[in-house]
């Protein structure tokens, strides 16, 4: 396995800090702090390069704030100037890892987002479906709803932000990386996170947590394909799901799973968010409800998009936010439901829309 020793200097440089900068202010070249710093940028550069190469960096405390959209959790932000760190590190390590990644592991990859994990899901319950479901007539393939066999085990892991275990994300980065320089420098930035339990917890909305999430879970899709062989399966951050004919293959899998994410990455699965359901019932997955011919918006999902309408009338009312903002939104949540059967929802909720505030929806 190729092993690399001499990457910090990569890391360091102007040219690697300049990139960096670029994408850390990428959608945010309006923010007050990304023109403070860009307005002596040269220095800014230079200055976090020297500390870097002496070794004297150190982030700035998060900033740690609650959001309640779709789901209660809290979001720990970075400074700019981290920020700019850690795509700095990225730049260098992601490509490194990002080699061994399966090729069903979808999210916080460029064109791996949830709408391909979706229909890649959609292609194996096709495959599985096709393997045990047979009409007799003629020996052709019967896909009606009551005679959809096959099972899914649908499953994620035990508040996995919070468990990934400090020393566990090390041995693996060293498996790839002996350059004792980035690891100090991924100590810096994991141990920047106070958590409960010393030792343990990334924040939510970081790069660089984002990135170890993939390449601490990538230990699972290893064992999932390579020892247990399973062909049918697929991960987005710690959701993932399996395909089979067989739903006994797939209790025992659960079992030796469950066991490899304890000995192993020291987390656990989550005790009511995995279960095995057969494929007929269709699966939540992603925010949609998906079927063998069609899918549909989560109804939690559906129900938000109205109590977001109601706020924006309170908001508009008292001058808050524009029309223009109201539509944009509106915009970005017509095509998400677009992707899902919901012709007549979105026709209502433009109508709503439309109604409630002019506009040509």
């Amino acid at each position: 396995m190729k092993t690399y020793r001499n990457i910090y200097p990569q890391l360091c440089s102007y040219e690697n800090l300049e990139l960096a900068f670029r994408k850390a202010r990428k959608k945010k070249t309006t923010k007050q702090y990304v023109i403070d710093f860009e307005s002596n940028l040269e220095e800014n550069l230079t200055e976090l390069k020297h500390e870097l190469e002496t070794f004297t960096y150190a982030p700035s405390p998060l900033t740690t704030f609650t959001v309640r959209d779709p789901k209660t959790r809290r979001i720990s932000a970075s400074h700019f100037r981290d920020r700019i760190v850690h795509h700095a590190l990225c730049n260098i390590i992601a490509p490194i890892f990002e080699k061994r990644f399966i090729y069903d592991s979808f999210a916080n990859q460029k064109g791996k987002g949830t709408h391909s994990a979706i229909k890649r899901f959609e292609k194996f319950m096709r495959k599985v479906v096709s393997n045990v479901t047979n009409c007799g007539m003629g020996g052709g393939n019967c896909v009606l709803g009551r005679n959809i066999q096959g099972y899914v085990l649908k499953a994620d892991i035990k508040h996995y932000f919070d468990s990934i275990n400090h020393e566990v994300l090390l041995e693996i980065i060293r498996t790839k990386i002996i350059d004792p320089r980035i690891i100090w420098l991924i100590k810096q930035i994991i141990s920047n996170h106070k958590t409960r339990i010393s030792g343990k917890g990334m924040p939510l909305g970081n790069l660089t947590s984002q990135f170890f999430a993939n390449v601490y879970l990538n230990e699972l899709d290893y064992f999932v394909k390579h020892t247990l062989k399973a062909k049918y399966y697929l991960r987005y951050v710690d959701d993932f799901v399996i395909l089979h004919t067989d739903k006994a293959v797939l209790e025992r899998w659960q079992h030796e799973i469950d066991t490899f994410l304890r000995n192993n990455l020291k987390v656990d699965l989550h005790p009511d968010k995995s279960r095995i359901v057969p494929l007929k019932n269709g699966i939540t997955l992603l925010g949609f409800r998906v079927f063998y011919k069609y899918r549909l918006l989560k109804k939690s999902n559906a129900r938000r998009i109205w109590k977001r309408l109601d706020k924006f009338k309170q908001k508009h009312k008292a001058g808050n936010i524009e029309k223009e903002k109201i539509s944009q939104s509106l915009d970005g949540w017509l095509a998400y439901a677009g992707f899902a059967n919901t012709y007549n929802l979105r026709m209502k909720v433009a109508s709503a829309f439309a109604e409630a505030f002019n506009t040509s929806k």
